[in-house]
């Protein structure tokens, strides 16, 4: 009976061995499998990894090929600009240019004065005229405050009345602005 009893308990023993050997190598198949996964995985995660770093890299060099055309675009722009900037104000100083050798041409055979004054007042006029179309405008500097950023004192002098100290009394060369910018600064005498 004994005997029995312990073939059937080493019976009992041994399937329920061979169930855990089945269920253990189940679970190392099962582990084994999800180590295959994540490392398809990791190599698919790798690889997404990899196509994402060359498409950044594309699109970097892209972006910078195109900010270095729009850095040579615009550099030629100034360039052009720089170039052709004085063309209006060239242009419209050739008739002025004109009439000064007109001028010139006409006192080759004239003995009166009056006459050729006349005429380059006129060509002075006509010079002003066309730089104020441009935006030159001068610098009203007799009788005011001296002001450095106007003016360039040349000399100081004492002044023949108490009201012209500090003043401007005579001025030696006009300043100019262009469009509300000195391009010139008036030379002046100062009263001290």
């Amino acid at each position: 009976m004994f005997n029995k009893k312990k073939k059937e308990e080493e019976a009992v023993v041994e399937n329920q061995a061979t169930e855990e050997t089945k269920e253990n190598n189940s679970t190392e198949n099962t582990e084994n499998e999800a180590t295959v996964n994540e490392a398809a995985e990791e190599l698919s995660v790798e690889d997404k990894l990899k196509q994402e770093v060359a498409e950044l890299n594309d699109k970097y060099l892209r972006l910078f090929a195109e900010f270095d055309n729009f850095k040579r675009r615009t550099q030629k722009e100034r360039v052009e600009l720089l170039q052709t900037a004085g063309k209006d104000v060239v242009v419209s100083l050739l008739p002025v240019l004109d009439d000064f050798e007109r001028a010139i041409k006409a006192t080759e055979n004239t003995t009166e004065v009056a006459p050729v004054r006349e005429g380059i007042v006129l060509v002075q006029t006509k010079l002003k005229s066309i730089l104020s179309q441009k935006g030159l405008k001068e610098i009203e500097s007799i009788n005011t405050e001296f002001n450095t950023d106007l003016h360039e004192a040349i000399t100081q002098i004492p002044s023949p009345t108490d009201e012209q100290k500090g003043k401007v009394i005579d001025e030696l060369e006009k300043g100019y602005t262009l469009n509300d910018k000195v391009v010139r600064f008036a030379k002046v005498v100062v009263g001290a």
